[in-house]
């Protein structure tokens, strides 16, 4: 596969005017831009812009990939609704990073994997994920700690520092790490989270947490009730003004009361989560192959029942005396003889191979066919 680079960008907040498009179009000629969107693909050269300064400036949201393993999505909140000291205790070198603006929060996940398979749907994500900004918005910080997990797994196959593994220990765990959202999922999956390290963490997560969708009409209006009229005045004026998208996230969380984010202190160190979640695969993987080997074996025994027929099938086959047959044939003689070897019938099985071989010993085609398969009596 030649050189490709997706680039996309989305305003959410705010649509930008026309002006501010035309000071993008001077970034990329082929980029298809519009009030609330960047998208362009590369095959040769780079973009000419900054996306963490395209990001500060214009858009919410800004997710890159490349087919040599880089996946990194941009988020930008406003500042009063996510704050940075609670943000960076999940910041983990460059693959979790974060900053502020006058205004906003900016967020910067990034995931490498040069020896990663190429994911064609990749590029459709940003749409999925972008709903992570009104979770964040709303005190879930799920998705943190799964760009935190993300990055730790990368570590964990890149490292070697078993000292530096026992003395690094988790961030905060948020509630809910084992019953994802859609967003979060999307995250997870472009951040290439692995699943037996995600297991792992979600056994020190509290239940999910509640969310507005979980309140009642009845409930939500007795929360209502007993805000402060100054509270409340101020709510609908910023509400009227239409100025921002997030209010409802950050209304929904002053009303539930929700201080602070449901979260348990982090205890686990890394090397703790790595082995475990190493011990979690390994077991999984056997399970696999016993499993596998059990339906072989199945197969194998109700195969061996059907050996009359099969053995007819193979002489019909035979009769037609065409390539597609005797290739067809030899696959079912393959089929059989691991049929018997699994029973014992091994033996009989190439007796009765020598006696066809001996049979058909003036058609070359097939008895190449059968020794290339090792079909021999």
């Amino acid at each position: 596969m030649s050189e490709y680079q997706h680039y996309e960008f989305l305003a959410i907040d705010r649509p930008l005017t026309r002006e501010e498009q035309e000071q993008l179009r001077a970034l990329s000629s082929r980029a298809r831009i519009t009030a609330t969107s960047f998208t362009n693909d590369y095959h040769w050269g780079n973009f000419r812009g900054d996306p963490r300064k395209l990001v500060e400036r214009y858009y919410d949201a800004h997710l890159y990939l490349a087919n040599w393993g880089t996946h990194q999505v941009i988020l930008r909140v406003p500042k009063q609704q996510l704050a940075l000291p609670t943000v960076e205790a999940y910041c983990f070198d460059e693959h979790v990073e974060a900053w502020t603006t006058k205004t906003h929060l900016i967020l910067d996940l990034r995931s490498e994997d040069e020896s990663g398979d190429w994911d064609e749907g990749a590029e459709d994500s940003l749409g999925a994920i972008v709903g992570i900004r009104a979770e964040l918005a709303a005190g879930d910080l799920r998705a943190l700690y799964l760009a935190w997990l993300s990055a730790l797994g990368v570590w964990g196959l890149q490292g070697d520092d078993e000292e530096e593994y026992q003395e690094t220990i988790e961030p905060p765990v948020p509630a809910g790490l084992d019953q994802l959202t859609a967003p979060q999922r999307a995250l997870a999956d472009f951040l290439r989270v692995d699943a037996d390290l995600l297991a792992v963490a979600a056994q020190a997560s509290l239940p999910a947490p509640g969310s507005g969708r979980g309140l009642g009409k009845k409930e939500l209006a007795q929360l209502i009730a007993v805000l402060p009229e100054k509270e409340k005045n101020d709510l609908l004026l910023r509400l009227a003004l239409g100025r921002e998208p997030q209010l409802g996230p950050e209304l929904l969380r002053r009303l539930r009361g929700e201080a602070t984010p449901a979260t348990a202190p982090g205890r686990r160190s890394a090397a703790e989560l790595l082995d475990a979640a190493h011990a979690r695969a390994t077991e999984r993987r056997q399970r696999t192959k016993q499993t596998q080997a059990e339906t072989l074996a199945k197969k194998l025994t109700a195969l061996a029942d059907k050996e009359e027929s099969v053995w007819a099938q193979v002489q019909d086959r035979i009769a037609q005396k065409k390539p597609t047959d005797y290739d067809a044939a030899t696959a079912l003689l393959v089929d059989l003889r691991d049929a018997c070897d699994h029973i014992g019938r091994g033996p009989a099985f190439r007796q009765r191979l020598s006696a066809l071989r001996e049979e058909h010993q003036r058609l070359p085609g097939l008895l190449r066919r059968l020794d290339e398969r090792r079909l021999r009596g």
